[in-house]
């Protein structure tokens, strides 16, 4: 287990090995380390030096000789942490990067055989990347949705979607049904730029419905699939059928 953690947080197979050898035999020299570790003493150094530049591990003189020793464990947590900086700051250059490239990319595209017309998405991770497309919405979304549902489909996911939504000022209106996960929502409303309407309490559906741009989102919660239509035919007569329902519906 404890090797399988170390794993994860991108130790090689020899790192785990000395630096979990150093926190059982205290400070010794390479030479030492290389025999209990069972690793050659020339690879040994090459290991050492990457777990003192994690800063997990120090090195000291002592005469001649010069021992290594690991650090206290609870340095994993700082290392953990600096790792976890590194991680975002990657990602947000990488992220300025792909803003700075997108006009060239746009360029590149063949808007005649770009993607197909229908794309379908299957299991949470698959939903969630649907749910990122909608976020393009250049004039708002309309939707149909059961916040219990939606909040069941994608536990955590959703909170941090309206934020980012919100963030994106991609305006939302929806109808939902009348239960109480809906209406604690439309509470938010102003918050999370939506405006919400409710059908009649004896009304109600599971799937949802997120009609944006030319597109339709169709997700069903029940058997974690999505599939996004881009047709501007039928989205119109999506929008028709929406707007017609909507100012039947009291304002809330």
């Amino acid at each position: 287990m404890l090797k399988n953690v170390l794993k994860e947080l991108n130790f090689s197979e020899k790192e785990v090995a000395i630096y979990l050898t150093l926190l059982e035999i205290g400070q010794e020299k390479a030479g030492g380390i290389a025999k209990k570790a069972n690793i050659t003493r020339t690879t040994v150094y090459d290991i050492l030096d990457s777990l003192l530049k994690k800063g997990l591990v120090n090195k000291y003189k002592k005469g001649a000789a010069t021992y290594y020793g690991a650090l206290d464990p609870n340095r994993l947590l700082t290392y953990i942490d600096r790792e976890m900086e590194s991680s975002q700051d990657k990602l947000k250059k990488q992220k300025e990067e792909i803003k700075n490239l997108l006009p060239e990319l746009i360029s590149r595209q063949n808007t005649n055989n770009a993607k197909p017309k229908v794309q379908f998405y299957e299991g949470e991770k698959g939903m969630r990347e649907a749910y990122e497309d909608t976020l393009s919405a250049k004039d708002g979304i309309i939707a149909y949705a059961n916040v219990k549902t939606m909040h069941e489909g994608l536990p955590n996911f959703f909170p941090t979607y309206y934020k980012r939504r919100s963030e994106e000022n991609v305006f939302i209106r929806a109808i939902l049904p009348q239960n109480e996960a809906s209406k604690d929502r439309a509470e938010r409303d102003q918050e999370e730029k939506r405006q919400s309407r409710f059908l009649p309490e004896d009304k109600t559906f599971s799937p949802e419905v997120n009609i944006y741009n030319n597109k339709m989102l169709i997700a069903s919660w029940k058997e974690k699939m999505a599939i996004i239509i881009e047709s501007k035919e039928l989205a119109e007569f999506h929008r028709t059928i929406f707007e017609e329902l909507w100012e039947k519906l009291p304002r809330q």
